[in-house]
Protein backbone atom coordinates (compact mmCIF):
# COMPACT_ATOMS: atom_id res chain seq x y z
CA UNK A 1 0.00 0.00 0.00
CA UNK A 2 2.86 2.34 0.87
CA UNK A 3 4.50 1.69 -2.51
CA UNK A 4 1.26 2.55 -4.29
CA UNK A 5 0.96 5.88 -2.41
CA UNK A 6 4.56 6.83 -3.18
CA UNK A 7 4.10 5.98 -6.86
CA UNK A 8 0.88 7.98 -6.98
CA UNK A 9 2.58 10.99 -5.36
CA UNK A 10 5.47 10.88 -7.84
CA UNK A 11 3.00 10.70 -10.71
CA UNK A 12 1.15 13.80 -9.47
CA UNK A 13 4.34 15.79 -8.96
CA UNK A 14 5.76 14.82 -12.34
CA UNK A 15 2.53 15.60 -14.13
CA UNK A 16 2.35 18.98 -12.38
CA UNK A 17 5.90 19.80 -13.48
CA UNK A 18 5.10 18.76 -17.03
CA UNK A 19 2.24 21.27 -17.21
CA UNK A 20 4.29 24.16 -15.79
CA UNK A 21 4.35 27.07 -18.21
CA UNK A 22 7.70 28.82 -18.76
CA UNK A 23 7.98 32.31 -17.26
CA UNK A 24 8.02 35.07 -19.83
CA UNK A 25 9.32 38.64 -19.68
CA UNK A 26 7.19 41.75 -19.86
CA UNK A 27 7.85 45.46 -20.25
CA UNK A 28 9.01 45.88 -16.64
CA UNK A 29 10.45 42.48 -15.79
CA UNK A 30 13.03 40.31 -17.52
CA UNK A 31 13.01 36.68 -16.39
CA UNK A 32 16.33 34.83 -16.34
CA UNK A 33 16.90 31.10 -16.20
CA UNK A 34 19.22 31.19 -13.18
CA UNK A 35 17.96 29.19 -10.22
CA UNK A 36 19.53 31.57 -7.69
CA UNK A 37 20.16 35.29 -7.36
CA UNK A 38 23.70 35.84 -8.72
CA UNK A 39 26.46 37.26 -6.55
CA UNK A 40 27.49 40.89 -7.14
CA UNK A 41 30.66 41.66 -9.06
CA UNK A 42 33.45 43.74 -7.56
CA UNK A 43 32.12 47.03 -9.01
CA UNK A 44 28.76 46.42 -7.32
CA UNK A 45 30.43 46.32 -3.90
CA UNK A 46 32.10 49.72 -4.27
CA UNK A 47 29.98 52.78 -3.58
CA UNK A 48 30.36 55.70 -6.01
CA UNK A 49 32.82 58.21 -4.62
CA UNK A 50 31.32 61.22 -2.90
CA UNK A 51 33.54 63.95 -1.48
CA UNK A 52 33.53 63.98 2.33
CA UNK A 53 33.72 67.62 3.34
CA UNK A 54 35.15 68.86 6.62
CA UNK A 55 32.92 71.03 8.74
CA UNK A 56 32.78 72.72 12.15
CA UNK A 57 33.44 70.48 15.17
CA UNK A 58 34.69 67.55 13.04
CA UNK A 59 37.70 65.68 14.42
CA UNK A 60 40.67 65.20 12.10
CA UNK A 61 44.13 63.62 12.27
CA UNK A 62 47.01 65.56 10.71
CA UNK A 63 50.35 63.83 10.07
CA UNK A 64 53.43 65.56 8.67
CA UNK A 65 56.01 63.17 7.26
CA UNK A 66 59.35 63.31 9.11
CA UNK A 67 58.09 66.06 11.46
CA UNK A 68 56.51 64.06 14.32
CA UNK A 69 56.15 67.15 16.53
CA UNK A 70 53.48 68.45 14.14
CA UNK A 71 51.42 65.24 14.14
CA UNK A 72 48.22 65.71 16.06
CA UNK A 73 44.53 64.95 16.36
CA UNK A 74 42.44 68.10 16.50
CA UNK A 75 38.88 69.34 16.38
CA UNK A 76 37.79 71.93 13.84
CA UNK A 77 36.49 74.96 15.73
CA UNK A 78 32.95 76.30 15.47
CA UNK A 79 33.97 78.72 12.70
CA UNK A 80 35.47 75.90 10.59
CA UNK A 81 39.16 76.67 11.24
CA UNK A 82 42.15 74.79 12.63
CA UNK A 83 45.38 76.10 14.14
CA UNK A 84 48.77 74.38 13.82
CA UNK A 85 52.31 75.33 14.86
CA UNK A 86 54.22 76.90 11.94
CA UNK A 87 51.15 76.65 9.70
CA UNK A 88 49.00 79.13 11.62
CA UNK A 89 45.23 79.31 11.27
CA UNK A 90 43.73 77.57 8.24
CA UNK A 91 40.13 77.48 7.05
CA UNK A 92 39.11 73.80 6.85
CA UNK A 93 35.39 74.23 6.30
CA UNK A 94 34.05 72.81 3.04
CA UNK A 95 37.34 71.17 2.09
CA UNK A 96 38.07 67.52 1.54
CA UNK A 97 40.86 65.85 3.52
CA UNK A 98 43.23 66.02 0.53
CA UNK A 99 42.40 69.69 -0.12
CA UNK A 100 43.11 70.56 3.51
CA UNK A 101 46.40 68.61 3.35
CA UNK A 102 47.48 70.74 0.37
CA UNK A 103 46.54 73.94 2.24
CA UNK A 104 48.62 72.85 5.27
CA UNK A 105 51.58 72.00 3.01
CA UNK A 106 51.42 75.46 1.45
CA UNK A 107 51.32 77.11 4.90
CA UNK A 108 54.30 75.05 6.11
CA UNK A 109 56.34 75.91 2.99
CA UNK A 110 55.73 79.55 3.76
CA UNK A 111 57.41 78.94 7.12
CA UNK A 112 60.55 77.36 5.66
CA UNK A 113 59.55 73.70 5.90
CA UNK A 114 61.13 72.09 2.83
CA UNK A 115 58.85 69.83 0.77
CA UNK A 116 56.32 69.07 3.53
CA UNK A 117 54.18 65.98 3.01
CA UNK A 118 50.91 66.15 4.90
CA UNK A 119 48.19 63.54 5.35
CA UNK A 120 44.76 64.42 6.75
CA UNK A 121 42.18 61.87 7.85
CA UNK A 122 38.65 62.59 9.06
CA UNK A 123 38.28 60.61 12.29
CA UNK A 124 34.72 61.62 13.13
CA UNK A 125 32.23 63.98 11.55
CA UNK A 126 29.35 65.81 13.15
CA UNK A 127 28.82 68.17 10.22
CA UNK A 128 28.01 65.55 7.55
CA UNK A 129 24.61 64.51 8.87
CA UNK A 130 21.05 64.02 7.68
CA UNK A 131 17.96 64.98 9.69
CA UNK A 132 15.27 62.29 9.86
CA UNK A 133 11.95 63.48 11.27
CA UNK A 134 8.31 62.48 11.36
CA UNK A 135 6.89 58.99 11.70
CA UNK A 136 10.07 57.01 12.39
CA UNK A 137 10.96 55.11 15.54
CA UNK A 138 13.96 57.28 16.45
CA UNK A 139 13.97 60.74 14.80
CA UNK A 140 17.27 62.59 14.95
CA UNK A 141 20.55 63.42 13.26
CA UNK A 142 22.44 60.59 11.55
CA UNK A 143 25.88 60.54 9.85
CA UNK A 144 25.95 60.41 6.06
CA UNK A 145 28.18 57.91 4.26
CA UNK A 146 28.88 57.22 0.58
CA UNK A 147 26.26 54.47 0.58
CA UNK A 148 23.45 56.41 2.28
CA UNK A 149 20.10 56.12 0.49
CA UNK A 150 16.55 56.91 1.54
CA UNK A 151 15.77 53.35 2.66
CA UNK A 152 19.05 53.09 4.56
CA UNK A 153 18.45 56.43 6.24
CA UNK A 154 15.01 55.29 7.41
CA UNK A 155 16.56 52.04 8.64
CA UNK A 156 19.12 54.08 10.62
CA UNK A 157 16.18 55.66 12.42
CA UNK A 158 14.98 52.15 13.34
CA UNK A 159 12.36 52.14 10.59
CA UNK A 160 8.93 53.67 10.22
CA UNK A 161 6.52 53.94 13.11
CA UNK A 162 3.20 52.11 13.25
CA UNK A 163 1.23 54.98 11.73
CA UNK A 164 3.72 56.09 9.07
CA UNK A 165 2.44 56.70 5.55
CA UNK A 166 4.85 55.00 3.15
CA UNK A 167 3.70 57.10 0.20
CA UNK A 168 4.30 60.36 2.11
CA UNK A 169 8.08 60.66 2.41
CA UNK A 170 9.63 64.03 1.57
CA UNK A 171 13.31 64.88 1.09
CA UNK A 172 14.16 68.57 1.52
CA UNK A 173 17.45 69.74 0.00
CA UNK A 174 19.28 72.96 -0.84
CA UNK A 175 20.68 72.91 -4.40
CA UNK A 176 22.58 75.95 -5.67
CA UNK A 177 20.91 78.30 -3.17
CA UNK A 178 17.48 76.96 -4.11
CA UNK A 179 15.26 74.96 -1.78
CA UNK A 180 13.99 71.80 -3.42
CA UNK A 181 11.77 68.94 -2.30
CA UNK A 182 11.06 65.46 -3.54
CA UNK A 183 8.05 63.31 -2.69
CA UNK A 184 8.79 59.57 -2.57
CA UNK A 185 6.82 56.38 -2.08
CA UNK A 186 8.87 53.97 0.02
CA UNK A 187 6.61 51.03 -0.81
CA UNK A 188 7.15 51.67 -4.54
CA UNK A 189 10.93 51.79 -4.02
CA UNK A 190 10.79 48.47 -2.19
CA UNK A 191 8.88 46.98 -5.12
CA UNK A 192 11.57 48.21 -7.48
CA UNK A 193 9.27 50.66 -9.26
CA UNK A 194 12.09 53.24 -9.18
CA UNK A 195 15.55 53.65 -7.67
CA UNK A 196 16.27 54.24 -4.01
CA UNK A 197 17.45 57.89 -4.07
CA UNK A 198 20.85 58.83 -2.59
CA UNK A 199 20.94 60.98 0.54
CA UNK A 200 23.45 63.80 1.04
CA UNK A 201 24.66 65.85 3.98
CA UNK A 202 22.18 68.48 5.25
CA UNK A 203 19.18 66.69 3.70
CA UNK A 204 16.00 66.67 5.77
CA UNK A 205 13.80 63.57 5.50
CA UNK A 206 10.22 63.84 6.73
CA UNK A 207 8.27 60.59 7.00
CA UNK A 208 4.50 60.77 7.17
CA UNK A 209 2.02 63.61 6.83
CA UNK A 210 3.67 67.02 7.15
CA UNK A 211 3.37 70.61 5.86
CA UNK A 212 6.03 69.71 3.28
CA UNK A 213 3.95 66.77 2.06
CA UNK A 214 0.88 69.01 1.69
CA UNK A 215 2.76 71.15 -0.81
CA UNK A 216 2.34 68.24 -3.22
CA UNK A 217 -1.38 67.81 -2.63
CA UNK A 218 -2.52 69.36 -5.92
CA UNK A 219 0.01 67.37 -7.93
CA UNK A 220 -0.98 64.10 -6.30
CA UNK A 221 -4.69 64.73 -6.91
CA UNK A 222 -3.91 65.17 -10.62
CA UNK A 223 -1.57 62.17 -10.81
CA UNK A 224 -2.71 59.58 -8.26
CA UNK A 225 -0.74 56.76 -9.92
CA UNK A 226 2.82 58.03 -9.99
CA UNK A 227 5.52 55.96 -11.67
CA UNK A 228 8.31 57.91 -9.96
CA UNK A 229 9.03 60.61 -7.40
CA UNK A 230 7.77 64.18 -7.61
CA UNK A 231 10.48 66.84 -7.57
CA UNK A 232 9.74 70.54 -7.08
CA UNK A 233 11.48 73.85 -6.41
CA UNK A 234 10.13 75.55 -3.31
CA UNK A 235 9.30 79.23 -3.66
Amino acid sequence: MRRICVALLLTIVSSGCARREPLVSNARLTVVDDAALPAPVREDLIAPDRPSLIGPLDTIQVDVFNVPDLNREMQVDASGRIAMPLAGTIDARGRTASELALAIEAALRAHYIRNPQVTVNIKSSVSQVVTIDGQVVEPGLYPVTNQMTLLRAIASAKGMSEFARQEDVVILRAVGHRKMAGLYNVEAIRRGAYDDPPIYANDVIVVGDSPQRRLFRDFVSLSPLLAGPLIAILQ
